[in-house]
């Protein structure tokens, strides 16, 4: 039987690019090489799109840029051609599925999942519509919160909004406050502010990462997660937790843990893990993901669950949150990338 050819998308016009130079670099090494033909494809800091054709460890170095080992590339918007074309020769290279192993903008919003569904090229994920949902923080919370899951009372501002107009609207929240971009990941951007006098620099901070913003309440409580594989039969990971000593989960400790610690399961009884799985999964219907997401919420201390926000393209190192939590439930890593390309194509 012939391999199946699976497009890696790395890289990409974002503030995680690096941290998607990780992922990439961990699910490559962890594909069944002889089930899969893989095709690496690397998107630069400003946009533009590369097959690449040398060694895994230059991508997770971010040495991948190399005029020997890169050929420009754009992909088809005809149905028919299902591929990229190779600009420089004029070549279409065909492909089954594409694996988008991109966080934050450009690459979890919805913008290439729009691509792929217009060039009709099957790819694993979220489609167009729940991906840019899911993006948006408070679109997402609001659509959550009318099926009648708790959230964090929140507001949202564009760039246009003056800090006085600001400042009027979220008089009724109550301090410490959260202020984030948007559409953003990794915890960039964010600064949890504990008093009026810190706001406006919080602000300044959060547009430069977009153009809009959210704040929105403290939740007192611990931060949960449940990561969820599946289109129509799902598969729900253990739930983990995440144990801080800081203010908040940050850029620095998601990817150091210097002071932080994950339990996995989370150190609650198995009635509570089970609320919290049924809680995830309705909220993962509820923004119509497909394929797999991972879904984070809070338990506060008056034993409530509160949504946070959805990953529809979370971490993927083999010691990541998403596949640590199905590890748990007897995936292996290489079995769950077995298991998403199989529910890509079949989407």
């Amino acid at each position: 039987m012939s391999k199946i050819k699976v497009a890696i998308i790395f890289g990409g016009c974002s503030s995680e690019y690096q941290v998607s130079l990780v992922s990439a670099s961990s699910v490559i090494r962890n594909m069944n090489k002889e089930k899969y033909e893989v095709i690496m494809i690397g998107i630069t800091k400003i946009g533009d799109f590369y097959l690449y054709n040398g060694d895994i460890d230059s991508i997770e170095k971010d040495n991948w840029f190399n005029e020997s080992r890169v050929e420009k590339i754009t992909f088809s918007s005809n149905k028919s051609d299902k591929g990229f074309i190779i600009l420089k020769t004029g070549e279409l290279v065909k492909i089954d599925i594409v694996f988008p192993i991109l966080h934050g903008k450009n690459g979890e919003d919805g913008r290439l999942q729009g691509l792929m569904e217009l060039s009709d090229i099957k790819y694993i994920g979220c489609n167009m519509i729940s991906s840019s949902i899911c993006m948006d923080k408070y679109i997402s919370k609001k659509l959550v919160e009318m099926s009648g899951i708790p959230t964090s009372k929140s507001y949202s501002f564009s760039s246009l909004d003056s800090y006085s107009d600001i400042e009027d609207k979220i008089s009724d929240l109550n301090y410490p406050i959260f202020v984030k971009p948007l559409a953003s990941g990794s915890s960039y951007g964010i600064t949890k502010v504990k008093s009026k006098k810190n706001l406006k620099d919080a602000i300044k901070k959060a547009f430069t990462y977009d153009d809009e913003i959210i704040i929105e309440e403290n939740i007192d409580g611990f931060e949960v997660g449940c990561a969820i594989m599946g289109n129509k039969e799902l598969i729900i990971g253990e739930v983990d937790e995440i144990e801080l000593s800081t203010d908040f989960f940050d850029y620095t400790e998601k990817y150091t843990l210097k002071t932080s610690k994950i339990h996995v399961p989370a150190r609650l009884d198995e009635d509570i893990r089970k609320q919290i799985k049924m809680t995830a999964l309705s909220i993962y219907k509820t923004l119509k993901c497909s394929n797999l997401a991972r879904v984070d919420m809070f338990y506060t201390k008056d034993k409530k669950i509160v949504f946070n926000e959805v990953n529809t393209l979370p971490g993927f190192t083999s010691h990541s949150r998403y596949p640590s939590m199905l590890k748990k439930s007897g995936y292996s890593f290489s079995e769950i990338i077995d298991k998403l390309i199989e529910l890509g194509l079949k989407k």
